[in-house]
């Protein structure tokens, strides 16, 4: 028999969930579908519904880092855009059709798009690893290190003895590592030794316990980023964390696969950008002096490229829109690979037009994915992408975490970047994108060498799909927004 209080609870509860829904419709530039999957979670399932949404509903940041966030960039943009000037590239190092995508990643980094670059792609995993331990071993002044995912393994320790073995000999060392992401080896002696042997290190977006969880950043929301950076003259960008492809906290979908580049020339200064606005918000450091020191005259048989970020802060659906300058430029041939697809709508229909008006399309995705979710949704797209003329290929060499575009042999995007909701709307990511035949070249034959170690879904297969299977994964792309 229901009492009283047990009344005053339920009506209490239901002016609470009451409450959340229209937070969940008030919200301003939400995308309409993430209106919809939210109130449908909170009406379904109402007290998990509640706890999730004031837990992970909103991309929100604590005052005081979005405060510092603007503030560093405020501080630090103005000194990088006027040093990268004198390497500015000229209009015609561009071609036409690929403008508008680089003068969208202008907008977002508040940098020109830069002419005298140089990029060597690592031939796997563990040479990437060698070669920044390399580079940090022949650092002078400084060395600054982001990344999201951070191992106390083979790769991961070989990065932490070379750190401490930098800092003692007097290079300026500056780490960075997610809290959640890298959460075992902040928590580890390894970090504490780094510390003692005089790195400068941050724990980004650290988890906050207990009731301040709901006060806080938001739980899930991560800086995704992999920044190197080594005395303004040799930076690194790709999908690797600091890790070994084994990755042995899951190693049930190894060996995973990723692409590094490493970089030269005055884009080195742009994502060295990144890093210091990133520093300079979580620890309040000043990280002008950086910036202070003229560029060296860039080589004339470099490539124009620009580094840039997207994140929280950035305008809504940034990424995706590169995403999406990019496949509207395409012409002969569009080439992604990606492990976690889920588009929003207008991605989606990106891709799908893209396919369209007759580019040859191909979509690279792991046959196995470490999220089920995500998986079961990027299936659930299938049925359309192959009507319009897109050719999908699941890689069965592990885990395929290579974020990869290129256009046309033309144009390279390559970073941090997933073509799902986490990078299009939450996520703190990095990318750069050049133009150059020779690197888009080198990273299409890697992209040749995925497709060999993969097989290509035809329309036939999806045919064989059972009904418990179809509805299962179109369901789940009601609530990708939440994902």
């Amino acid at each position: 028999m229901l009492t009283s209080t047990h009344l005053l609870l339920a009506a209490g509860f239901a002016l609470v969930q009451l409450v959340v829904i229209l937070r969940a419709l008030l919200v301003d530039g939400r995308d309409p579908m993430s209106r919809a999957a939210w109130v449908l979670a909170l009406l379904l399932v109402p007290v998990v519904g509640v706890v999730a949404y004031l837990l992970v509903g909103e991309p929100r940041l604590t005052r005081r880092l979005r405060h510092r966030s603007l503030a560093a960039a405020d501080r630090l943009v103005a000194p990088a855009r006027q040093a990268c000037r004198a390497a500015e590239a000229p209009r015609d190092a561009i071609p036409d059709r690929f403008r508008a995508a680089f003068r969208l990643c202008e907008a977002l980094s508040g940098l020109p798009a830069v002419t005298g670059n140089a990029a060597t792609l690592a031939p796997d995993s563990n040479a990437a690893v060698d070669a920044i331990v390399a580079a940090i071993e022949g650092a002078t002044e400084t060395v600054h290190i982001s990344f999201y995912i951070w191992l106390a393994d083979i790769n991961g320790l070989k990065v932490v003895e070379a750190l401490c073995r930098a800092a003692r000999r007097g290079v300026t060392c500056r780490v960075m590592a997610d809290g959640l992401g890298s959460r075992t080896l902040v928590r580890s002696g390894h970090w504490s030794k780094m510390r003692a042997a005089g790195v400068r290190l941050q724990s980004a977006l650290p988890i906050a316990r207990g009731s301040i969880a709901f006060l806080g950043n938001r739980v899930d929301l991560r800086n995704h980023r992999k920044i190197v950076v080594i005395d303004n003259r040799l930076t690194f960008c790709g999908s690797q964390n600091c890790a070994d492809p084994e990755f042995r906290v899951k190693p049930r979908f190894a060996p995973w696969v990723d692409v590094m580049l490493s970089f030269e020339g005055p884009v080195v200064l742009e994502n060295q950008l990144l890093f210091a606005s990133d520093w300079m918000a979580e620890t309040g450091e000043d990280m002008t002096p950086l910036f202070a020191a003229p560029l060296a005259a860039p080589d004339p048989g470099g490539f124009p490229a620009i580094a840039f970020g997207t994140g929280p802060d950035s305008p809504k659906g940034a990424m995706a829109d590169v995403f999406i300058a990019l496949l509207g430029a395409a012409e002969r041939e569009m080439v992604v690979s990606t492990p976690y697809f889920v588009p929003d709508s207008p991605l989606l229909a990106a891709v799908v037009a893209c396919a369209r008006r007759g580019v040859d399309t191909r979509l690279i995705l792991p046959a196995r994915n470490d999220s089920w979710a995500v998986g079961a949704i990027s299936r659930a797209y299938y049925p359309q992408l192959l009507a319009a003329g897109v050719r999908i290929f699941e890689f069965h060499g592990g885990l395929l975490h290579a974020k990869t575009l290129v256009a046309d042999g033309t144009a390279v995007l390559v970073g941090s970047a997933n073509m799902d909701r986490r990078s299009i709307d939450l996520n703190f990511e990095n990318n750069i994108l050049l133009c150059a035949e020779g690197v888009a070249r080198d990273l299409r034959e890697r992209q040749n060498d995925y497709l060999r170690h993969a097989t290509e879904i035809l329309p036939d297969s999806l045919g064989r799909r059972s009904v418990s299977r179809r509805l299962w994964e179109n369901t789940l792309t009601m609530f990708s927004p939440l994902l």
